[in-house]
């Protein structure tokens, strides 16, 4: 965010949709990620994974509070981003199409 703040709501709009664009750029690159590993893993189990994903959401909390981000807000996100590339990632594993 540049160094002197928004003068106004029409400002901060335009920063937010400017770091959307950087979002769904990075979530693309993750999703690109996701479907190369469901081939490595042997079955739904191994998709599902549910010591990694805690660990990742853990790891997500604790990096928030270094950036200023509320840990509850990095919780809900990373929930339900793991939980959405898991769908998708079994769908992969189990060789359907994606929506």
């Amino acid at each position: 965010m540049p160094s002197n703040s928004p003068q106004s709501l029409t400002e901060i709009r335009s920063l937010i949709d400017a770091l959307d664009v950087e979002l769904v750029d990075l979530l693309a690159q993750r999703q690109r990620l996701v479907r190369a590993a469901a081939g490595f893993k042997a079955d739904e189990r191994a998709v599902r994974a549910p010591d990694r994903a805690e660990r990742v959401i853990a790891a997500a909390r604790a990096r928030a509070e270094t950036a200023g981000l509320a840990p509850e807000v990095a919780d809900a996100v990373w929930r339900a981003m793991v939980g959405a590339f898991i769908d998708l990632e079994l769908t992969e594993h189990r060789g359907t199409t994606a929506p």
